[in-house]
């Protein structure tokens, strides 16, 4: 990855904004904060100017007495999972002894709805940010470059990072259960995933590397993110039909691999003889389960803690560094499902 690199230059102003759109400061303002008291036509210009620029409107202007608010956001698509509770829990633990605060902020599996939620939040000042994920429109990353303060984007690799990283690639994950499958004789495969981003990276991962090394892709389902249990049985009913030979299913999620491995053995289905199954997350269902299922384990908690310290260290002044961008390992834990 690239060494780390940030724009130099001062936070965009109301003032740069009133400049690039031929109004006055105090118009731009009531833009923001009135709108039905300015003409559609100067509001637009306004508008495109705030855009074109990368502004985020101060909405705590004046109501601090330093510049730091000591408070750190963060945007996580849930904590309904396991690994995302407990990445939360350890990053706003050691935000929490270091005297921050964590605002924390749902994006759900909404693409569309992060840059809104970004402007949200730079809006609130925040000392640092952290964000899930690593591929944003040229609207967001134009605000969180702007925005000049620490950000740690977690849960994927990029090339080009804003900042900080903290990620894994999920194509590689899905080929290494591949491979993992592979060994063991299988050339027939299923895969059930959800349909957010990164868990249909880890299925076309998986996918391809299926079929590159002469499998065949005997059913494919991908179902409403977030994942339920519930979800992973309705797919797996689907699928039984066609699992007529030793078969190899790999679940995006923990959950769904748990909802397909019981519906498969209410059908009566033998697992790993017949059905052979992989998730992803290591919940702890996944060990609870009977039989214990294979997943792959990644370093949730680990991240949480990892994207806390680089956060810290540039808030202490600390410059930035090659090493603030890293790939967490991640590995299959077999057990009786495969």
């Amino acid at each position: 990855m690239p060494g780390p690199a940030r724009n130099a230059r001062a936070p965009v102003k109301i003032t740069d904004v009133a400049a690039a759109a031929g109004v006055a400061p105090m118009t731009v303002s009531r833009v923001i904060n009135t709108p039905d008291r300015v003409s559609a036509e100067t509001a637009a210009r306004v508008r495109e100017a705030i855009e074109r620029l990368g502004y985020v409107p101060n909405l705590i202007a004046g109501g601090l007495s330093s510049r730091r608010s000591r408070m750190v956001a963060a945007i996580v698509p849930t904590i309904a999972h396991p690994m995302f509770a407990g990445l939360v829990q350890t990053f706003t633990d050691a935000l929490r002894q270091a005297g921050y605060q964590v605002m924390l902020s749902l994006s759900g599996y909404e693409e569309p709805e992060q840059p809104g939620l970004i402007r949200a939040l730079l809006g609130r000042r925040p000392d640092a940010l952290l964000l899930t994920g690593a591929d944003h429109d040229a609207g967001a990353r134009q605000m969180l470059t702007e925005a000049h303060i620490p950000i740690v984007e977690i849960w994927d690799v990029s090339k080009d990072p804003i900042d900080m990283l903290v990620g894994f690639d999920h194509t590689q994950v899905g080929a290494a259960v591949a491979a993992f499958f592979r060994a063991k004789g299988h050339t027939r495969f299923a895969t059930v995933s959800a349909n957010d981003p990164r868990a249909l990276e880890r299925t076309e991962g998986f996918q391809d590397a299926a079929l590159r090394g002469g499998g065949q892709i005997i059913a494919s389902r991908v179902t409403a993110a977030p994942s339920t249990i519930m979800a992973g049985r309705s797919a797996m009913a689907e699928i039984l039909p066609m699992v007529t030979d030793r078969t190899a299913l790999f679940c995006s999620s923990d959950l769904l691999a748990f909802g397909a491995l019981t519906e498969a053995r209410l059908h009566g289905l033998r697992v790993p003889d017949q059905l052979a199954v992989c998730g992803f997350g290591n919940f702890e269902l996944s060990g609870a389960a009977e039989p214990p299922f294979t997943t792959v384990h990644v370093e949730g908690a680990e991240t949480g803690r990892m994207a806390a310290n680089f956060l810290l260290r540039r808030l202490a002044g600390e410059p930035a560094r090659d090493t603030d961008r890293v790939q967490v390992p991640f590995r299959i834990l077999e057990r009786g499902s495969t």
